[in-house]
């Protein structure tokens, strides 16, 4: 089975000088798979020469226009109809692809992915997700930021999602899925987190209850499903929290002559902590609920970070991800219609 990727080659903030390089490595690292590179077809080719590489298994598509990180999301639907993130979409929507990539403004890719792809049926809105690292493993999080304000039923469909990815991609028959609350008291929380509470309650997935922030990276659950304006501030405040970690110990180890002695002593133990939390490795969010599957890379992603989001690509086309969930939203549902729930009595 061949594997087609379509892959924004100008999204991001370095564009072809990272995006090449990654695809590159993803040809040499999977013989199954064949990527479409979208884009200004002469700066594609310069990097691919600099690489001194050539393969059949990677074909140029140019495209006259690029997506920027600033353009609005309604201005680069409406006015970026020539872009690469558009026509590297369009070729996914025409069968030509099976999973696009990109590295380009997140709220342009989102509302083009919808218009073009479509959501699913059953599904009211496509939702971000992606793993962070925890104790024991990693845990799937979603929304990251596409939907603000998510109402109780979004915030199930989000968790039911999480739930699926996590068997499709993780070999997990069962996930445990969390609801990320203030607290873990029944009391606590806004009327759409008790609803969907109530909603996966009814399902048939491993609902675990309410979990806090600490709970993400304590790996209490596989799956932590929230509204993206709650996911995305966790994110970037672990984000955060990694470069605070890393400013300090290498503040530390320079201190005097001493502490570097000590720092030379401990780079192995370093060196394995820092490929355990490297965020690089979980580069490539998921853009669940979508008829087709989409990966958004981080803008700022090096191309060894860029290759980890074609790497969850090819994953996802390989477990059919948004069939699965097509074929199992309905069933892990169902439930649901059996009890009205009544928000005010919560």
């Amino acid at each position: 089975m061949t594997i087609t990727l379509s892959v924004d080659a100008m999204g991001g903030d370095h564009g072809v000088k990272v995006t090449v390089p990654a695809v590159i490595e993803a040809l040499k690292s999977f013989n199954d798979l064949h990527v479409i590179l979208v884009g200004n077809e002469s700066q594609i080719r310069e990097q691919l020469e600099l690489a001194n590489f050539k393969s059949s298994a990677l074909t140029i598509e140019h495209a006259e226009q690029v997506v920027t990180m600033d353009d609005l999301p309604s201005f680069a639907l409406r006015n970026k109809k020539q872009s690469s993130m558009r026509i590297a979409l369009n070729l996914v929507k025409e069968n030509k692809a099976q999973a696009c990539v990109s590295a380009g403004n997140t709220g342009a890719l989102m509302a083009t992915a919808k218009f073009v792809l479509k959501t699913l049926p059953g599904i009211d809105r496509p939702a971000i997700c992606t793993s962070m690292p925890t104790i024991n493993g990693h845990v799937h999080m979603l929304d990251l930021g596409a939907n603000v304000g998510a109402d109780g039923e979004s915030l199930a469909q989000f968790a039911i999602m999480g739930s699926v990815l996590v068997r499709a991609i993780d070999n997990n028959p069962n996930p445990t899925v969390g609801l990320l609350n203030i607290g873990q008291e029944e009391m606590k929380g806004h009327d759409r987190i008790k609803l969907a509470q109530e909603i996966l309650r009814q399902s048939s997935i491993n609902y675990a209850g309410f979990v806090e922030g600490d709970d993400i990276f304590k790996g209490t659950v596989d799956v932590v499903a929230c509204d993206g304006f709650d996911g995305n501030i966790a994110l970037k405040s672990s984000e955060g929290v990694a470069k605070m970690i890393s400013f300090y110990l290498k503040q530390a180890f320079k201190r005097n002559i001493l502490t570097k002695i000590v720092g030379l002593l401990s780079m192995p133990v370093l060196k394995s902590f820092k490929e355990k939390v490297d965020p690089r490795r979980y580069n490539g969010a998921s853009f669940l609920g979508l008829q087709k599957i989409v990966i958004k890379s981080h803008g700022g992603a090096d191309s060894f970070a860029y290759f980890h989001a074609i790497k969850q690509a090819r994953l996802e086309v390989i477990n059919d991800v948004p069939a699965r969930i097509q074929a199992e939203v309905a069933t892990l549902l169902a439930p649901k219609a059996a009890t009205s729930v009544n928000t005010s009595e919560i």
